[in-house]
C-alpha cells in the first residue's frame, strides 16, 4: 500500500485500516490519461484484496476540479495499446465496473468540475456528495462530436430516468450541483463549507461497521442496480471510434484552438464552449 500512495500524484491516504482518502492530484487540471491508468489500477486493485478496508472517499487537491476528460494530448497508441483488464474490458472501463463491484464503499467527493472521466468514475462509486457552490458535473463529449465511454449511458438512466440523462448527455452542458441533486445525479449538495465534515463523518460511520454486513448488502444492492457488462463494453469502442472521425477531430482542434487543455474559461466553462463550436 505505501508503494501506491507515492506513485504519480493519485494519492493514498490510509486514515485507517478501515478508511482511506484516495486523492487526485494532476495538475494543472486533473486531465486523466493513459499515463494515469496504472496508477488507478493500482488503486482499485488494492481495494479488492484488502481485508480491512471498508470505505474510500475520492477527492481532489486541485482547485476547481475533481477529475476532468481524458487527455487528448496523448499518443492515441498509448490507449490502444493497453491490454484489457480482468473483466475483459478496456482498461477504464474495467476500473470502473470493478470499482462498482468492489467490497468496499465507494464515495465521490465533489468539489470542481467532475467532467468526462470525472463524472464517469463518479457515477462507478456508490456514493456522490457534491460542494452546492462549486461542484459542475458534465457528460461533454457529444458536443465535441463524442461518444461517453466510461460508462455514463449504461449508468445515468438508472439513476435519474431516460429523459433526464439524454438532457445531460445529448445537451452535454454543465450541471452544477443543486441541480444534479434534483435530477438524482449526485445524493446530495452541500454548502461548499459543510461538504468535507459531512462525508468524512459518513465514511468514519460505514467504516465502524461490520465488514462482511457492509460487503454483503452492497452485493445484493449491485444485483438490482448495476448495469451488466455488456452494457458498458459498446461504450469505449463507440468513443475510440468517435475520436477517428472528421466531425470529432475539427470540433476538439476548434477546442485547442479557443484554449483547451490548458487553465482558463474552456476548462472551467466547458459546457458553454462546445455549445458554440457548431454556430
Amino acid at each position: 500500500m505505501d508503494a501506491i500512495a507515492n506513485v504519480g500524484r493519485i494519492r493514498v491516504d490510509r486514515r485507517s485500516p478501515a478508511y482511506w482518502r484516495v486523492t487526485f492530484d494532476l495538475p494543472p487540471l486533473n486531465i486523466f490519461g493513459p499515463a494515469n491508468m496504472s496508477q488507478l489500477n493500482a488503486v482499485v486493485a488494492a481495494l479488492e484484496g484488502d481485508e480491512q478496508v471498508k470505505v474510500v472517499v475520492f477527492d481532489s487537491a486541485i482547485e476547481g476540479f475533481f477529475l476532468t476528460h481524458y487527455d487528448f494530448l496523448a499518443n492515441p497508441e498509448d490507449t490502444l495499446g493497453l491490454p484489457p483488464g480482468p473483466t475483459g474490458l478496456q482498461q477504464l472501463p474495467d476500473m470502473l465496473v470493478r470499482l462498482s463491484r468492489a467490497p468496499v464503499v465507494s464515495i465521490a467527493s465533489i468539489r470542481g468540475r467532475a467532467t468526462g472521466v470525472g463524472s464517469e468514475l463518479a457515477l462507478a462509486s456508490d456514493m456522490r456528495f457534491a460542494s452546492r457552490e462549486k461542484a459542475i458535473l458534465s457528460q461533454w463529449e457529444v458536443g465535441a462530436g463524442l461518444v461517453p465511454g466510461g460508462g455514463p449511458m449504461a449508468r445515468l438512466p438508472r439513476l435519474m430516468g431516460r429523459g433526464r440523462a439524454l438532457e445531460v448527455l445529448l445537451g452535454a452542458d454543465d450541471i452544477p450541483g443543486d441541480l444534479a441533486e434534483r435530477y438524482g445525479y449526485v445524493n446530495r449538495a452541500l454548502p461548499d463549507a459543510e461538504l468535507d465534515a459531512f462525508v468524512d463523518a459518513l465514511a468514519r460511520r460505514i467504516a465502524s461497521f461490520d465488514k462482511q454486513a457492509i460487503a454483503e448488502t452492497k452485493r445484493l444492492v449491485d444485483v438490482a442496480s448495476l448495469p451488466p457488462d455488456a452494457e458498458i463494453a459498446p461504450e469505449w469502442e463507440a468513443f475510440m471510434a468517435a475520436l477517428a472521425r472528421p466531425a470529432a477531430q475539427m470540433r476538439i482542434k476548434a477546442l485547442m484552438e479557443r484554449g483547451f487543455h490548458k487553465p482558463g474559461d474552456v476548462e472551467t466553462r466547458l459546457g458553454h464552449h462546445v455549445g458554440q463550436l457548431g454556430r
